[in-house]
């Protein structure tokens, strides 16, 4: 059976933290499965006001008691993994075992790395990425972790309490298609969600042809039949015409979850989309 979520950025209209909230608790109330927020720390000037992810999380988690909480998806090399360790287990405990984490290597390198004196490099990012799940999941397990790596460093560490979900909190890696280096990563974890991109890495339209290729590629290379979500995501709630269409190509090639991306064309008032996030997922 798919799921339903709406996939919110953090800025402009929506950044305000109590529309984050408000926002939350309505797509709870409408019947949704899962409430993602983007992570990014700038967009430039246009992007607006911009909230933090993690504390409206937080209080997303306290406000709602069904629904899944996410970032969709987090830069883990702009964030240490023995802190992400502590508030990903943190806000996994506060939601009663409801967060899902999604990871990536962050984009775009200028505005949300090089600004800040972080790596702009893709290589650099993916190998932090790498190493620092290999930190975050060993530092979930409760075990002492003793690790000397490229990027991190965790001498005789042991983090408590342990997640409430197991085996580990859901991790969901982001790519961006037909990049293949993410979605190998993907094959590693519990689930994908990407995204297409021309040569220039200008967003190109995501079909299920193209989405049933990603899938295929990523199961080819998966170690074991443990459950595997796989995400695609669009706009329907304007076209209720269109979507059973849409919804049902999407879950034929491997569809797991419909994620749908709130807020474009920016601009629109707040009351635009919380009716339409009101009226529940489109079937």
């Amino acid at each position: 059976m798919t799921r339903f979520s709406v996939s919110i950025p953090p800025f402009g209209t929506f950044g305000d933290p109590h529309v984050m909230v408000d926002l939350a608790v309505t797509a709870e109330r409408a019947g949704w499965h899962g409430f993602f927020i983007w992570d990014h720390i700038q967009l430039g000037p246009w992007a607006g006001p911009v909230v933090d992810p993690w504390i409206t999380l937080a209080a997303a988690a306290a406000a709602t008691e069904r629904i899944r909480i996410g970032p969709m998806v987090t830069p883990l090399p702009r964030r240490r993994p023995s802190k992400l360790a502590r508030e990903t287990v943190t806000l996994d405990h506060l939601s009663g075992g409801r967060l899902v984490l999604g990871v990536g290597i962050g984009w775009p390198p200028a505005e949300d790395f090089g600004a800040f004196g972080d790596a702009e490099d893709n290589a650099v990012r993916a190998a932090q990425l790498d190493e620092g799940l290999e930190v975050l999941t060993s530092l979930w397990s409760g075990a002492t972790l003793e690790h000397r790596g490229e990027h991190y460093t965790a001498v005789n560490a042991r983090f408590l309490p342990t997640p409430i979900q197991e085996p580990r909190i859901p991790i969901w890696v982001g790519g961006m298609w037909p990049h293949r280096g993410a979605f190998r990563r993907a094959a590693r974890w519990d689930g994908v969600v990407p995204i297409a991109v021309d040569e220039g890495y200008e967003m190109a339209d995501l079909d299920p042809a193209t989405f049933a290729e990603i899938v295929a590629y990523v199961r080819e290379r998966r170690e074991d039949d443990l459950p595997f979500d796989a995400v695609a995501s669009g706009m329907l709630l304007d076209d209720p015409v269109r979507a059973p269409e849409v919804l049902g190509a999407f879950e034929e090639a491997g569809m797991t979850w419909w994620m749908e991306n709130i807020g474009w064309p920016p601009g629109l008032p707040v009351d635009h989309w919380r009716d339409l996030i009101g009226a529940g997922p489109p079937r």
